[in-house]
């Protein structure tokens, strides 16, 4: 059954239902402090039935010190409700995502993740961590879940700009 849905940028009021919304996926996000959503409401999408909030992402830009052209951009916090799953709302979330950062040119988008199938699915390959290590440890050294990157079950995946 299709679902009518829309996707649009946060606005401020938005962060309460996007911080329930990454809590109640905690089983498969870094957590984030309503704060932290506050703070980067001008880089959430949400995806929309009605009022209702029903997913969310996000993305953090990784610039290469001495290459702008080799900037990366990592997709983070990428959570739609169990009930609005397998409906394209994940899919269109992240294409708003490509859509937003394209006018910066990145060279890659990253993710972390425990649906390698979903984002397998949208062109991403697997890589190992310690390819994008350098550009995830802002995320990593916060995490509260895992003290070791590298133990941590999340898979790293690349999706080429070009």
């Amino acid at each position: 059954m299709e679902t009518d849905f829309t996707i649009r940028g946060a606005k401020l009021e938005d962060a309460q239902n996007i911080f329930k919304l990454i809590h109640l996926n905690s089983d498969q996000l870094v957590p984030k402090s309503l704060g932290n959503i506050l703070e980067n409401a001008d880089r959430f999408i949400v995806a929309c039935i009605g009022e209702d909030i029903v997913g969310c992402a996000t993305y953090q830009i990784h610039p290469e010190i001495g290459d702008e052209k080799a900037a990366t951009v990592e997709i983070q916090s990428v959570a739609v409700g169990i009930e609005h799953r397998r409906k394209g709302i994940g899919k269109a979330l992240i294409e708003a995502v490509i859509a937003k950062t394209m006018p910066i040119a990145p060279a890659e988008y990253i993710v972390l993740t425990f649906a390698p199938e979903f984002f397998g699915s949208l062109g991403f390959y697997e890589v190992p961590k310690t390819q994008v290590m350098h550009k995830l440890y802002t995320g990593c050294i916060n995490c509260t879940k895992h003290t070791n990157p590298f133990t941590c079950p999340e898979i790293a995946m690349l999706l080429p700009a070009n």
